[in-house]
């Protein structure tokens, strides 16, 4: 089993493997989920306080919140993706 690392910023790293979502935190429903997640002892907050644009939920139901771009978390996911589909085919 691969353990693949993605940096969510700030130094932060999550490993890709346990990733559900990836999601925005403009809408209502996102907003419970962190909220829930806070009375929980289930948020950590990677944004070193700066503007929440990420939100990463884990398979642990921790939420995680990033202040990076959900696409750029996502590209860096797919980035890594695609560098070990290289590293096969040699």
């Amino acid at each position: 089993m691969n353990i693949k690392l993605i940096n969510i910023g700030f130094g932060n790293i999550v490993s890709a493997n346990r990733v559900i979502a990836i999601v925005s935190p403009e809408s209502a429903p996102i907003k419970r989920i962190i909220q829930e997640a806070r009375e929980n002892g289930q948020l950590i907050d990677a944004t070193y306080g700066r503007r929440t644009r990420a939100v990463i939920i884990v398979d642990s139901d921790h939420v995680i919140l990033s202040a990076i771009q959900p696409e750029t978390v996502a590209n860096r996911i797919i980035d890594d993706n695609d560098e070990i589909a290289k590293d096969k085919d040699k």
